[in-house]
């Protein structure tokens, strides 16, 4: 498993208990960690902390006695038997297989202590993760020039204050989108926000041109999604335009013996999706390989170091 987010420890879970050795190497920088709490991962009522969720899973992999190693994985290599090379610094590994968990990178406003921002709800990044926490408050999308119309139209579901904003140039919208949005309440602002800032409980916009302030409870950033997906596309995975691996509906990639879950994987970045990808994948991973009769503990594991 490269990344050990939800996705990548899940699959390690269903894989150990599937009796399979299992390696996991993760460079530390899941999307999950930024999650101040969630309030839509199913079992936890009052909701989680990300770094919280994260350390759960660690856990339970442990149990499995499932290796967690914080490594950067450098180089994947398929050889002409089928099994992959993995490089971290002076270490290679070797397996049958390998499951790419290693998520997306969200294109960050500007803004100072963005960390806080984001820790305090000023700046939030997924309508469907937490829009109903942030109901009937003032509001701003904020694009890249691009109007993100789904986005919201979603968002406008949850408040009657909704201003959409571009970044740096001016708001291009169609005048379909523009109809559409107007005829809901959505205000939007052509002009391109020069610079953001956080303000006590909220945050500030201050236009390029006009120079006007405009002040919201919270700033959802719609500026880009990319795949961190750079290992699979060296190797030739299909992947569309933000670098996001197109899987089939085993989360195979193109390349044998490849897998993708979670935010890498083209489709809905969720904590549940990736979880249940994970599910998928580590079943159809299980039944590709060979069975066999179990080595005892005392035998080396599959994931050999060379």
């Amino acid at each position: 498993m490269i990344g050990a987010g939800p996705g990548g420890l899940t699959a390690a879970i269903y894989l150990a208990r599937y009796l399979r050795d299992v390696l996991v190497l993760d460079d530390g920088r899941s999307r999950a960690l930024w999650i101040p709490r969630s309030h839509n991962c199913p079992g936890y009522p009052e909701g989680i902390p990300g770094p919280d969720l994260l350390d759960r899973l660690r856990q339970q992999a442990e149990r499995y006695r499932v290796p967690l190693r914080q490594e950067r994985v450098e180089s994947l290599q398929r050889s002409d038997d089928g099994s992959y090379t993995l490089t971290c610094g002076n270490e290679t590994f070797i397996a049958e297989c390998t499951l790419l968990a290693t998520g997306a990178e969200d294109m960050q406003a500007p803004i100072s202590d963005l960390d806080g921002a984001i820790r305090r709800g000023i700046v939030r990044h997924c309508p469907t993760c937490d829009a109903y926490e942030v109901r009937d408050r003032r509001i701003a999308i904020l694009g890249a020039g691009d109007c993100r119309f789904q986005e919201a139209t979603l968002l406008r579901s949850y408040t009657s204050d909704l201003t959409v904003l571009s970044l740096g140039r001016q708001l291009e919208v169609t005048e379909d989108e523009r109809t559409a949005l107007l005829s809901v309440g959505i205000e939007l602002v052509d002009e391109a926000v020069a610079e953001l800032a956080a303000e006590g409980e909220g945050v500030c916009a201050r236009m390029a041109q006009s120079g006007r302030v405009l002040r919201f409870d919270t700033i959802y950033t719609a500026l880009g999604l990319r795949g961190r997906s750079e290992l699979a596309i060296r190797l030739g995975a299909e992947h569309d335009e933000d670098g996001m691996l197109i899987v089939d509906d085993h989360q195979r990639t193109s390349v044998t013996g490849l897998y993708g879950v979670g935010d890498v994987v083209k489709g809905l970045a969720q904590i549940g999706v990736a979880m249940g990808q994970a599910a998928v994948a580590a079943s159809t991973i299980n039944s590709s390989l060979e069975r066999r009769v179990r080595p005892s503990r005392a035998a080396p594991s599959a994931c050999d170091r060379s």
